[in-house]
């Protein structure tokens, strides 16, 4: 299934788009630890799924990364999947990349993207800050939209 329609039906059927309370709806278990350099990873150990979280991430780190790692927990089920580390968002490992993408669509809604692209006087700058997401993902979000012709 494409990854666009597993977001679209996860929010539809427990309406939100934030990653920590599907995880609780998905009964996921979110752990906040102390990871070093790692921002999370996912694993799956007797049955139950986990997300890592690292504890010094900043709030948007914090969603974009546990949004990556629902990806991971949802479409990579049984693949504990390497950590995600800073600097993943351009992964080309393809489990990576698909989580990347799961988050990003998660997090920010395409119409929001469109209204300010309208304006052409919004830079990234301007809707990471209106949004409280980094500038990084506000430009991959774009670039998948154009990508995928949702513009």
């Amino acid at each position: 299934m494409h990854i666009q329609k597993i977001v679209e039906n996860l929010k539809r059927k427990y309406g939100t788009n934030n990653p920590f309370e599907l995880a609780k709806c998905l009964n996921i278990i979110i752990l906040h630890e102390e990871l070093g350099e790692i921002k999370g990873y996912y694993n799956k150990f007797a049955r139950q799924k986990f997300i890592h979280l690292n504890n010094n991430l900043r709030e948007d780190e914090l969603y974009f990364t546990c949004g990556h790692e629902l990806g991971h927990a949802l479409m990579h089920p049984n693949s504990n999947t390497p950590a995600l580390r800073s600097n993943t968002l351009y992964s080309i490992n393809r489990l990576e990349m698909e989580a990347n993408q799961f988050s990003v669509d998660l997090i920010i809604d395409d119409k929001k993207i469109k209204e300010f692209l309208e304006y052409n006087f919004y830079t990234l700058d301007n809707i990471s800050n209106v949004l409280c997401i980094d500038k990084n993902i506000i430009e991959f979000k774009i670039k998948r939209m154009y990508k995928n012709k949702f513009i």
